[in-house]
């Protein structure tokens, strides 16, 4: 027996696989114009819908319209992004220097998604063994709100240059809330055709097949037809 709903049309399948291959990091493209309260609605929802382990759900969302919020934020991103440059010299140095990293004043809303790490109380199934399991259902629902925003037509920057510690002062977080994600939010002028470090020269996409290994690692595909379809373009 056939059930209907296990199956997804092509048209649905071909939308589902252009937000994964058309999602960017936005920083540069962002536009003024407001996200309605029911499309920022469902894409909480979306990201609400993620799967966790235990279904313990550990994410909760700040939402960040407050200039002055961002405007502290902005502050620690430019402390650290300057400990950042100095790792690099010469010209890479000046390539990091060129990149724009963050667009926490442009666009018209920042997120924070944030890990409780006491949800479910101290047993929670599945958690045993692998503690962090809740960071990782947390970057689930980071994800998932990523690639609805891409449906919606809205940009989404991830901003990883911060220090914690002083972000979960600025938010007012609880000890046990860990801020996992601080994320720009708005509608753009456009979606770059590439990552934006890809077209920037920073670094490469990675071929797949290189990836991909047979039982155990290092071990190379013994299937010709999947190691062919890996390295067919998308």
């Amino acid at each position: 027996m056939t059930h209907s709903n296990c199956h997804f049309s092509d048209a649905e399948r071909r939308g589902l696989y252009r937000a994964i291959y058309e999602r960017r990091d936005v920083r540069s493209q962002f536009l003024p114009d407001p996200i309605p309260p029911e499309i920022l609605a469902r894409l909480l929802n979306a990201s609400h819908h993620a799967p966790s382990v235990g279904f313990m759900q550990p994410w909760d969302f700040i939402v960040i319209e407050s200039r002055e919020v961002r405007q502290s934020v902005l502050a620690m991103f430019e402390q650290e992004n300057q400990k950042a440059a100095e790792q690099f010299e010469g010209e890479r140095n000046e390539r990091y220097r060129g990149l724009k990293l963050q667009g926490i004043m442009e666009s018209p809303l920042n997120l924070c998604i944030t890990c409780d790490r006491s949800r479910g109380g101290p047993h929670v199934l599945g958690r045993n063994s692998i503690l962090e399991t809740d960071l990782f259902s947390t970057c689930l629902a980071v994800q998932n709100l990523w690639l609805a925003a891409r449906a919606e037509g809205i940009g989404v920057g991830w901003v990883s240059i911060l220090d914690q510690t002083q972000l979960s002062t600025a938010l007012n977080l609880p000890d046990h809330v860990y801020p996992v994600a601080y994320l720009c939010l708005g509608y753009v002028s456009e979606f770059l055709d590439q990552p934006e470090l890809e077209a920037k020269g920073w670094r490469s996409r990675l071929p797949l097949k290189e990836l991909v290994h047979s039982d155990s690692w290092g071990q190379p595909l013994t299937d010709s037809q999947l190691e062919a379809a890996l390295s067919e373009p998308r």
